[in-house]
């Protein structure tokens, strides 16, 4: 079993013993049901080692929720990643958020908008991999009882602490591996998380992008051109 895989593993067992109280009403971990993918993903494209490392918050319900890979929008990842692994049903399922797998009909916008740009900036995976990496921070989705997607703000300050532990040590373990030189915090809660890990010993840069969430005005109106000069600007992607 390669380093991030059995980082992932070990990652998948903590954070599924962790439990929520409301208003999280259904958790999912797609490290566990969507298991076949995401092994998939790190062992195609998680060879050490990267000088970048792009890093998202957890899932989303439409992306890794279904297909298991970060920012998982369905096209992306099976058409241009090539990953269509077997997809099982988180238990229990939340009725109105069904898990699809590669069936999934929805188009996450945020893992659309990433991966089109490095797709347009790359050509391939291949190229863009051989010395970039993407993952989340947490793995889990929370839900509350309507259905509605609960960020990592919404649980106690307990839980909180629960779920940073093993995410704080799964991130350390994959830079270890990765030896990146530069980390891009996807949003301002991801470059958060990498701000929190560093010590004086890392060597690493920290940039911050716009999150390509719909969710953010700014992100609908040039977020590939914003996200591109902010890299050439960090000296991570050239002009």
């Amino acid at each position: 079993m390669s380093d991030l895989l059995a980082q992932a593993a070990t990652l998948r067992d903590a954070v599924d013993r962790l439990r929520f109280a409301l208003p999280v009403a259904y958790t999912y971990n797609p490290l566990s049901y969507a298991w076949a993918p995401h092994a998939a993903y790190l062992t195609r494209y998680g060879t050490a080692p990267k000088r970048v490392v792009f890093l998202g918050m957890n899932p989303g319900p439409f992306g890794m929720a279904q297909c298991g890979v970060p920012f998982g929008e369905i096209a992306s990842v099976r058409d241009w990643l090539r990953i269509n692994e077997p997809v099982d049903m988180p238990f229990p399922e939340h009725p109105k958020r069904p898990v699809t797998g590669f069936a999934c009909a929805r188009s996450e916008v945020s893992g659309k908008r990433l991966w089109g740009l490095f797709a347009a900036r790359f050509g391939t995976p291949e190229a863009f991999f051989a010395d970039h990496f993407v993952l989340n921070y947490c793995p889990l989705v929370w839900m509350s009882e309507s259905g509605a997607n609960l960020t990592p703000d919404k649980l106690t300050a307990a839980e909180r602490a629960a779920v940073d532990a093993p995410c704080r040590a799964h991130l350390r373990a994959v830079l270890d591996t990765l030896q990146p030189t530069h980390l891009v915090g996807v949003g301002a809660y991801a470059a958060q998380k990498f701000a929190e890990l560093s010590t004086a010993a890392d060597s690493w840069k920290i940039t911050q992008i716009l999150h390509p969430s719909p969710a953010s005005p700014a992100a609908n109106k040039d977020w590939a051109g914003d996200v591109t000069r902010t890299l050439v600007a960090a000296g991570i992607w050239t002009g």
